[in-house]
Parts: structure tokens; sequence; C-alpha cells
């Protein structure tokens, strides 16, 4: 029993400076949105299911899951956007410093914004399909294998004459 305590406090302690060395500044929510409010400047900002919008500066990268990203105008993204799912909106004069790659969205840009990095968009919602992909094959073959060893398993009655109802 002390073995084990003492390797989990051991765990514990080797996980610290991973925790150490993530800034104040970054941002992470699933479920609710992300509000970077005028005059604060943020870093890596990571969201599922919300949104993302930025009223100040990000001095990071933006990734969201099934979000959209909505930049007020005159307002800078330093790194880079990636988005599955969900829209790109840059207000009048806003800018991406980095690379934006957005798969199943859109992007809308106010007069003036600029993406200055590659851009990477594939627009329609089938997209979406894309990562579960693997899990779809895999739960059609488990549902195919289902259906033949029932099939075998159960003998349907043969009525009299050889016909059905």
């Amino acid at each position: 029993m002390r073995s084990l305590l003492l390797a989990t406090v051991l765990l514990m302690l080797a996980c610290t400076p991973a925790f150490a060395r993530s800034g104040g500044d970054d941002r992470v929510s699933v479920g609710s949105d992300i509000t970077v409010p005028d005059g604060e400047t943020a870093g890596d900002i990571a969201c599922a299911f919300c949104t993302v919008r930025v009223h100040g500066e990000v001095r990071g990268d933006i990734a969201t899951f099934l979000g959209s990203i909505k930049v007020d105008e005159g307002r800078n993204i330093s790194g880079d956007v990636a988005s599955l799912g969900g829209d790109l909106e840059l207000g009048q004069d806003a800018s991406v410093g980095g690379d934006v790659a957005i798969a199943a969205g859109e992007t809308r840009l106010g007069s003036g914004a600029a993406i200055r990095g590659q851009q990477t968009i594939l627009p329609g919602r089938f997209w979406l399909l894309l990562p579960f992909a693997p899990l779809l094959i895999l739960a059609g073959l488990i549902w195919l294998v289902v259906y033949i060893v029932r099939r075998n398993r159960y003998q349907f009655p043969v009525y009299p004459g050889g016909r059905g109802f």
C-alpha cells in the first residue's frame, strides 16, 4: 500500500512542471463560450461546442470543435486558427497572423480583414463525418457480424404448403 502511495506522489510531482509552464492567459472551455474582453490579451484558446468572441487581442492560437470564432473590427489573432464544424468571422480591419484551417465551416471577412498565412477551407458539413469515419466503419462491421451470426442461429419456421402468411 505504501509503495502505491509513493508511486502516486512521485507521478504527481512529475506532472507539476507541465502545469507550471502553462500561461495564465490560456483559455479552455467545453460547452460555454469564451470571450476575450476589450483591453485584455489572451494566449492560446481551445474550445469545444462553444463560440470564441475576440474583443481584445489573442497572441496565441485558437482551436474550436463545433464552435465559431468571431473577431471584432481592428482586432488581431497572432497565431493560427483551426476549426472543425465552425465558422470564422473577421470584422473590418481584423487580421489573423498565422494559418487558417477550417473544415465544415466558412469564413466571412469584413472589408480590410486579412489572413496573412495559408488558408485551407473545406466548406460543407460533410467534413464533420471525417473524424468519425473509422468509428462508423467499425460499427458497421460489428453490425454485419452480429446480423450474420443471428441469421444463421435462428431457424425460421416452415409453414404448411411452403408459404408464409
